[in-house]
C-alpha cells in the first residue's frame, strides 16, 4: 500500500488553483530567487513565502519534522560555507574585518577573523534557504495525491516520467510508514530500543536490527509494484487518466504573474541588479 503526505482537504485558496499552475509558479519563483544575493530582494520573496504558507493553513504538528530536518541542513551548510569563506568568495570580493579573536583548540592558539561580508553572507544564505523551504513545503501537503501524475502529464512530460514523479512523492511517506510498522512489530516482540543506550551511537546501533526487515520489505513491495505495472502493460501505449484538469481565470492570472516575475528577475540579473549587499551600518561600526 503506497501512502502519501498528510493531505487534508481544507478548501483553502491554494487548493482551488490548478496543480499545474502552482507547480509552474513554484518553479518560476525558485528560479527567480536563485538569481539574487541581495538580502533586501530575498526578504521580498521570504514575505511572499510566508503569505503562501499562511494561506495553506498548515499546522506545526504536520510540518515540524520537515522544519527540523531543514533547520539542521541549513545550519550545517551555512556554518561551513559562510563562516569559512569558501562559498562566499564567489559572491563578494571585499573583506572588512568585524572582529578578531583567538580560540584555544587542543592547546594551540588559532586566530579567528570574522568579516562583515561573512556575517552578511551567513544571514543571507539562511534566509535564502528558508525561503526555498517556504515555497516547496506547501506543494505535497496541499495537492491531492491523485493529481501528481496527471498534473505532470498535462505539463507535457512523458507518461513514464509523470508516473515516476507520482511514485516519488509517495516514496518517502511509504518508507516512513514501513519503518514505523517494523519498529512496532519489533517492540511487540520485546525489542526495546530506548533502554539499550541513550547516546547517539547507541541509538544508531540499536536501529541496525530494524534495517534488515525494513530493507527486505521495501524491495519486496517494489518488486510487487513492478509486476503489477508489467501485467497491466504500462509503457506499451499512451496512458489514459481518469481526471481532467482545466485552467480557470485565477490560474491564468497566476501563470502570467509567475512568468512576469521570472522575466523581471532575469532582466535584473543581466543588469547586475540584486548582487551581494552589505548593510551600511555594519561598515560604519567597523571604522
Amino acid at each position: 500500500m503506497y501512502v502519501s503526505w498528510r493531505y487534508r482537504e481544507r478548501d483553502t485558496v491554494l487548493q482551488r488553483f490548478d496543480p499545474r499552475s502552482r507547480i509552474i509558479f513554484t518553479i518560476c519563483v525558485l528560479f527567480s530567487l536563485v538569481q539574487f544575493w541581495d538580502l533586501r530582494f530575498i526578504l521580498v520573496f521570504f514575505v511572499l513565502g510566508v503569505v503562501q504558507l499562511w494561506s495553506a493553513q498548515l499546522t506545526w504538528a504536520e510540518t515540524k519534522r520537515f522544519w527540523s530536518v531543514l533547520a539542521l541542513v541549513i545550519l550545517t551548510l551555512s556554518i561551513f560555507t559562510s563562516l569559512t569563506g569558501g562559498a562566499g568568495a564567489a559572491v563578494y570580493e571585499s573583506y572588512t574585518p568585524l572582529r578578531t579573536g583567538t580560540l584555544l583548540f587542543t592547546g594551540i592558539p588559532v586566530a579567528i577573523a570574522v568579516s562583515v561580508e561573512q556575517v552578511t553572507f551567513f544571514v543571507t544564505q539562511i534566509v535564502r534557504l528558508v525561503t526555498f523551504g517556504l515555497f516547496a513545503l506547501p506543494l505535497p501537503y496541499t495537492i491531492h495525491p491523485a493529481r501528481y501524475g496527471i498534473a505532470f502529464r498535462r505539463l507535457g512530460v512523458p507518461d513514464k516520467f509523470a508516473f515516476s514523479t507520482d511514485l516519488a512523492f509517495r516514496f518517502i511517506p511509504s518508507l516512513g510508514q514501513d519503518f514505523q510498522m517494523t519498529l512496532d512489530a519489533q517492540r511487540a516482540r520485546g525489542y526495546e530500543v530506548e533502554r539499550r543506550g541513550s547516546g547517539l551511537i547507541s541509538q544508531i546501533r540499536n536501529m541496525v536490527p530494524l534495517m534488515i526487515p525494513f530493507i527486505v520489505g521495501s524491495i519486496v513491495r517494489s518488486e510487487a509494484l513492478i509486476d503489477v505495472l508489467d501485467m497491466r502493460g504500462f509503457g506499451t501505449r499512451p496512458r489514459t487518466w481518469l481526471e481532467e484538469l482545466r485552467y480557470e481565470r485565477r490560474d491564468y492570472l497566476l501563470l502570467a504573474t509567475s512568468l512576469l516575475l521570472l522575466l523581471i528577475s532575469t532582466v535584473m540579473n543581466l543588469l547586475d541588479v540584486g548582487n551581494f549587499w552589505t548593510p551600511s551600518f555594519l561598515l560604519v561600526d567597523t571604522i
